[in-house]
């Protein structure tokens, strides 16, 4: 057990940092940031900041001798370097192994029973046409690796749409569309010892590829599926050994849960956590990843919603506190550009 007073390393300075290091500190721990990008909003609300490469292996060794846990907010963090340090991270970083590559990640869920959408991994322009022709079309064809709120994705309707995209030169995925009633997530917390324990299920609205609102209760098609689409996320948790808050996003469809895609991390469809639940996704992070008991997540209001506040419409959104039951949280991101994500609102109706 780590206990309060220790230092916790967090790989990345963006928002989920920030509100990991606010958690941690609510429970006297004190949070050292790790990031290649000398803005970091963690890093404004932490004890410690180093700023480097990921591949600065001096950087990394002496940021990680001050820690006495190290875990990461974002899974696009480079999983080579992190091999010296990987005693202190939790979780393991096969979770980011698997992740990272959108093929492998699809298999793995696979091979433990979950159901993804139709797919064909794509390096060249006939391996394209091949996959549109089986698959079919409408689908989506994603980079295998990194790629986030929609970027590094191309959407093709027709088999023409595809004789018209250049490839981007590196390794690809072609999924096929997936007729769905509601997208919603599953989101556990898994402690060191294996217990596990569920947030309940948003119903997950989204604008443009970036997340807009996660909303409960879900509704009737959501909860019917959450069971299933539990049992898959508790078994990805174990078989991976894993340490800390887990996401894993779905399609709900007639024939029943479909696996989008794996978040091992903290998720903006658990922000609602933070006012909505009686232990918010941030301090459950921080509890497993130092051996502390979990906490309760049960959802204690009849109705909740987060929305995302996205790029210029952070510049009104302080307009929201004149609402009862509205909590706003900025990021403290200096600059708003469109679809970059500067904060959320959660609305609390009825607690």
């Amino acid at each position: 057990m780590i206990l309060p007073g220790a230092t916790i390393g967090i790989l990345g300075g963006g928002q989920l940092g920030r509100m990991i290091a606010i958690a941690a500190a609510q429970l006297g721990y004190r949070c050292h940031i790790f990031a290649p990008d000398r803005e970091s909003v963690a890093a404004e609300v932490s004890a410690d900041f180093t700023c480097a490469p990921w591949t600065d292996a001096a950087a990394l060794a002496q940021f990680a001798a001050g820690c006495d846990v190290v875990t990461w907010e974002f899974e696009n963090v480079p999983v080579g370097p992190l091999a010296a340090i990987e005693a202190l991270l939790a979780p393991h970083p096969r979770a980011l192994e698997t992740a990272q590559d959108r093929l492998k990640e699809k298999r793995f869920v696979e091979s433990l029973g979950g159901t993804p959408a139709a797919y064909a991994p794509v390096d060249a322009a006939e391996e394209l046409a091949a996959a549109v022709d089986r698959i079919g079309a409408p689908g989506i064809l994603k980079t295998r690796r990194d790629g986030y709120d929609g970027k590094g994705q191309w959407r093709i309707h027709t088999a023409r749409d595809a004789d018209a995209i250049r490839l981007p030169g590196a390794p690809t995925i072609y999924e096929g569309f997936v007729e769905f009633t509601a997208e919603f997530s599953v989101i556990l917390v898994r402690g060191r010892d294996g217990e596990v324990r569920f947030w309940d299920s948003a119903e997950n609205t989204h604008v443009g590829g970036i997340l807009a609102t996660s909303a409960l209760p879900a509704g009737e098609a959501i909860a019917a599926q959450v069971a299933p689409a539990r049992e898959l996320a508790a078994k990805v948790a174990e078989a991976l050994g894993y340490v800390g808050v887990l996401t894993l996003e779905f399609f709900a469809t007639h024939e029943g849960p479909v696996f989008n895609e794996m978040a091992p991390r903290v998720h903006n469809s658990g922000h609602w956590t933070i006012e909505g639940a009686a232990t918010s996704q941030f301090e459950n992070h921080v509890r497993a990843i130092c051996g502390l008991p979990l906490g309760d997540t049960a959802t204690t209001a009849p109705q909740v919603v987060m929305t995302n506040v996205i790029g210029h419409d952070a510049n009104g959104a302080h307009e929201c506190l004149a609402e009862p039951g509205a909590h706003l949280h900025l990021y403290g991101k200096r600059q708003a550009r469109e679809g970059r994500k500067m904060g959320h609102i959660t609305r609390i109706h009825g607690g």
